[in-house]
């Protein structure tokens, strides 16, 4: 099958383990305390607002986030919960209670959505208050946008550094490595086979740190704009926090660029510093990490193949 037609498929480590969606499905893996592989499975459903609104230009990066951040939720929702779950407990819970879980499940879903609002907050305005701080020293509007810009960058390089040195999240970014690792074999048409994965790059040029650093860029650029004030500081603050929503739609349409036109250089180029962040937010992943993330894939690649898969709300096998 050519790379033009081939199927595109993304994906997210958890704990433990990795998330895998396609058109139609979304799979997740998780290797249990007693070494077993369990497997969260759910119909990938979106309403029909949504469906539209992901078709228009800058809104649909908004809808895609907030979507992938609210599914994403609940898969991880799923193997922090179940990973370290004594396989003698099992009998103790009651998977018949459908209406209680969709009422986590959408719980779990929502905290994700204001997880991600939050922390977008929290990393757009600390610069500008660190950056207001050397007013005194750079004075002009373009020298304090470019500060903000460093410290915004700074500071998301440095938290993710000092997450990866905690045990927990190693293990997540090295699952994060064996998922980039088997998007690579597949695409290079090579057998799923431990081997095979292991050897391919832990890099990925689809994968969302590009869309991370480009909100960094992008921000920049929107911020040079000459309706958007830098001083007085609660102005500075308001406009900020107003212009969220504006970088993300950009930031999503840049990183769609770059990825559907790679060929051209200059936007092939454009995805490097994502590559680069690959660096700090993936690991080399073990034998049985990868054989995790096998099985994940090809748990969904069944899913997807089977046109009488079972379209449940949520299967715990």
């Amino acid at each position: 099958m050519s790379q033009e037609n081939k199927p595109v498929y993304g994906g997210q480590a958890v704990v433990e383990g990795v998330m895998f969606g396609g058109k139609r499905h979304y799979v997740t893996a998780i290797r249990r305390k007693d070494q077993s592989i369990e497997y969260f499975r759910l119909p990938r459903k979106s309403k029909q607002a949504l469906t539209t609104m992901k078709k228009i230009p800058f809104l649909r990066g908004i809808i895609a986030i907030l979507e992938a951040s609210a599914n994403g939720s609940k898969h991880l929702n799923f193997s922090t919960e179940r990973y370290d779950v004594d396989p003698s407990e099992d009998e103790k819970i009651d998977h018949s209670q459908s209406e209680s879980k969709l009422a986590m499940i959408l719980g779990v879903a929502a905290v994700g959505i204001l997880s991600f609002l939050f922390g977008k907050f929290i990393f757009t305005l600390i610069p500008v208050f660190l950056a207001e701080l050397t007013r005194p020293i750079f004075s002009s509007d373009l020298s304090q946008i470019l500060i903000e810009g460093l410290f915004k960058l700074l500071l998301l390089l440095a938290y993710i550094y000092f997450i990866s040195l905690t045990p927990l999240i190693r293990r997540v970014f090295q699952y994060h490595g064996a998922e980039h690792k088997v998007i690579n074999a597949f695409e290079s048409d090579l057998p799923l086979t431990v081997q095979n994965v292991q050897n391919q790059s832990r890099l990925h040029y689809r994968c969302g740190s590009s869309f991370i650093i480009f909100t960094v860029i992008v921000g920049v650029f929107v911020y040079m704009l000459p309706f958007v004030a830098t001083e007085p500081l609660w102005l500075r603050v308001v406009n900020r926090l107003a212009l969220i929503p504006v970088v993300l739609g950009i930031s999503f349409e840049v990183l769609q660029l770059t990825n559907k036109f790679r060929d051209i250089p200059l936007l092939r180029y454009l995805g490097y510093p994502g590559l680069w962040l690959q660096l700090l937010t993936t690991k080399e992943p073990t034998d049985s990490q990868v054989e995790v993330a096998i099985a994940s894939f090809n748990e969904l690649l069944r899913l997807e193949n089977d046109p009488n898969a079972i379209n449940k709300t949520e299967e715990i096998v």
